[in-house]
Parts: C-alpha cells; sequence; structure tokens
C-alpha cells in the first residue's frame, strides 16, 4: 500500500501541533532529515484506507532564507516534493497568516489550505466563507477547530483527495508590478529550459531575481549530486545553465 507523505506548514501558533498530535497520537518519532542538521518531527495516520506520514515542519511567517527554519521548511516543500501540504492558518488573524500560504501556493499546487481555531473566530463574530476562500486561492480549504476536534474529518477527505490524484489543485497566480513580470517572462523559460518542469519555473525565478543565494547553492549541489537531471541527456548543459542563472 501506497503511503502519502504530508507536509504541515503554518506561522507560529495557529495550532499546527495541536493538529499534528491529534492526527498522529502516539505514532509519532523525531528524525534527521537526510543531509540537514535538524530533526523533524514525523507521525503516521490512516485515513479511508489511506496511509499517511505527516512531517511538521518548523513554524515560520514566510519561506526566503532569513532564517534555517524558514530553509528547512522551503526546501523539504520543494526538493521532497510531499504529496500534499498542509498550510494551517490562524481564522482570527487570516490576512497576517495569508502571506505563507501565497508563498506555497507558488511553489507547488498540491496544496490544502486548514483554517484552524474557527470556534475562537466565531466567537469573535468572524465568519470565514471556506467556499469562496477556496476559489479565490484554486485548492481545497478547510475549516477546523484542532483543538476541540471540529472539522476534522472534512479535512482529511480534502488530504487524501489531493494526494490521490482525485482532486488537481490550480492554485492562484500572483500578479506582481509589470516591471517585475516583464523580468519573470525574460528569465522563467530559461529556468524552465535549464531545470525541466520538476520544479515551478514562476517561483525558481522570483527566488533568483531576489538573489536568493542559498537556494542556488542548494540546487547546485542536488545536481552535482545527481539527485535530479534537469534535461534528459545533458546533465552539463543543465549544471552550466544553473550556474550562469546566477
Amino acid at each position: 500500500m501506497a503511503v502519502y507523505t504530508v507536509a504541515l506548514a503554518g506561522n507560529p501558533n495557529t495550532g499546527k501541533s495541536t493538529l499534528f498530535n491529534l492526527l498522529t497520537g502516539l505514532r509519532q518519532h523525531t528524525g534527521n532529515w537526510a543531509g540537514k542538521t535538524v530533526d523533524l518531527a514525523q507521525g503516521d495516520f490512516t485515513h479511508n484506507g489511506h496511509e499517511f506520514r505527516m512531517i511538521d515542519l518548523p513554524g515560520t511567517y514566510s519561506l526566503f532564507s532569513n532564517s534555517k527554519d524558514e530553509e528547512v521548511t522551503r526546501d523539504f516543500i520543494v526538493f521532497e516534493e510531499p504529496d500534499v501540504t498542509i498550510v494551517v492558518l490562524d481564522a482570527t488573524s487570516l490576512e497576517r497568516n495569508m502571506n505563507l500560504a501565497l508563498q506555497v501556493l507558488e511553489m507547488t499546487n498540491r496544496v490544502v489550505v486548514c483554517i484552524n481555531l474557527i470556534d475562537e473566530a466565531k466567537r469573535l463574530g468572524i465568519h470565514v466563507d471556506t467556499a469562496l476562500l477556496s476559489r479565490k486561492l484554486g485548492v481545497p480549504v478547510a475549516a477546523i477547530s484542532a483543538r476541540n476536534k471540529i472539522g476534522i474529518s472534512g479535512l482529511l477527505s480534502m488530504v487524501a483527495s489531493v494526494a490521490t490524484g482525485e482532486i488537481v489543485p490550480e492554485p492562484v497566480r500572483v500578479r506582481y508590478q509589470e516591471e517585475l513580470e516583464r523580468k519573470l517572462a525574460v528569465l522563467e523559460p530559461v529556468v524552465r529550459d535549464t531545470l525541466g518542469l520538476r520544479f515551478s519555473s514562476r517561483w525558481l525565478a522570483l527566488r533568483l531575481l531576489d538573489e536568493d543565494t542559498g537556494l542556488l547553492e542548494t540546487l547546485r549541489q542536488k545536481m552535482k549530486g545527481g539527485e535530479f537531471v534537469p534535461r534528459k541527456g545533458d546533465v552539463n548543459h543543465g549544471r552550466s545553465a544553473c550556474h550562469n542563472l546566477a
């Protein structure tokens, strides 16, 4: 039976770890991520006959290279290619949390947005229209309370549907200022030609324009180590092009 990998991402204090503990219970342990000096909490759970392995990523506010936690979370989502990434948001502070969600949506389409603390939001008179938010973001959106075990079954059904390919999300494409979009139009085809379709060429182009040297070095190391081949039968060209992108 296939075991689907689920990455759990979110800002600190959104209840992400509460959800992780609820789903995995005693079936969790801490494991070292190969090649990284960091331990990540891992746990297993089942839903409707499907097996899942969940990775609780460090809580972060963004996915740039400003801290080790941000790099670890970013690199796991990009290079480990989980079957689903759950982005946990605080229902009482959606605007502040949405930045991380939009960044993840630029990296992968295999996303389920999880609005946690929905009971607290209701107490404060806040209504979250999950159907509208799902249409706006282009991915499934679930409203839950991990603490009070509300909406968990619906969340897991969405996770299973994305993992198995029953649902193929089409995330919203963030449109930037005209000057940046012109630069992306030039750089993105080069990235795509160099690295193929395995990763989001638009997201990688954005990071290169941001001069994200940490990400570029990780790409170089993975290409050098043969962890992926950018172009069939033309690995050296791919390495050279990656170098030129710097």
